[in-house]
Formats: structure tokens, C-alpha cells, sequence
């Protein structure tokens, strides 16, 4: 009893996993959508999301941030040794 209820199960698993497999596997059924015409701007069929700007402003706003941290460690530094000068 107990060895039928397991392969009971193990066959219940298996054909559900091999069913679902399936369907996710097979192409939808409505039809694709048609490929961009020529208007607006458009020249041809283009994949993807263009990346125009965005690389240069955040190397541009690395550059900025990584200059205002060494600025600002340099006078932490200088103000240092100042202080020091002056207790000495």
C-alpha cells in the first residue's frame, strides 16, 4: 500500500513537471507583434535599448565625486598640519 501511494506520487510529479515543461516550451499562441516601420526616426529594426548618455554621466559623476573626496581629504591633511604647527 504504502509502496503504491509512493509511486502514485512519483508518477503524479513527474507527468505535472513533463506537462508544465511543455507548455513553457511551446511558442505563445497569438501571433508576434510586426516589425517597426520606417516613420519617426526609425531606420531599420533595432534591438535593444540604446545606452546614449548614461555610461559618460555616470563616468562624469564619478570623476566629480572622486575629485571632491581627494580635495577634501587634502585639506583634512593640511588643516592637520596646521594644528600641529601650532601646538608645537
Amino acid at each position: 500500500m504504502k509502496s503504491l501511494r509512493k509511486l502514485i506520487l512519483t508518477m503524479t510529479f513527474l507527468f505535472t513537471g513533463m506537462f508544465l515543461l511543455n507548455t513553457l516550451a511551446d511558442n505563445p499562441l497569438d501571433a508576434p507583434p510586426p516589425p517597426p516601420g520606417g516613420g519617426h526616426g526609425g531606420g531599420g529594426n533595432q534591438t535593444g535599448a540604446p545606452i546614449d548618455g548614461g555610461p559618460g554621466v555616470l563616468l562624469a559623476l564619478g570623476v566629480i565625486y572622486g575629485t571632491h573626496k581627494v580635495l577634501k581629504n587634502r585639506n583634512a591633511v593640511k588643516e592637520e598640519e596646521a594644528a600641529e604647527k601650532i601646538y608645537r
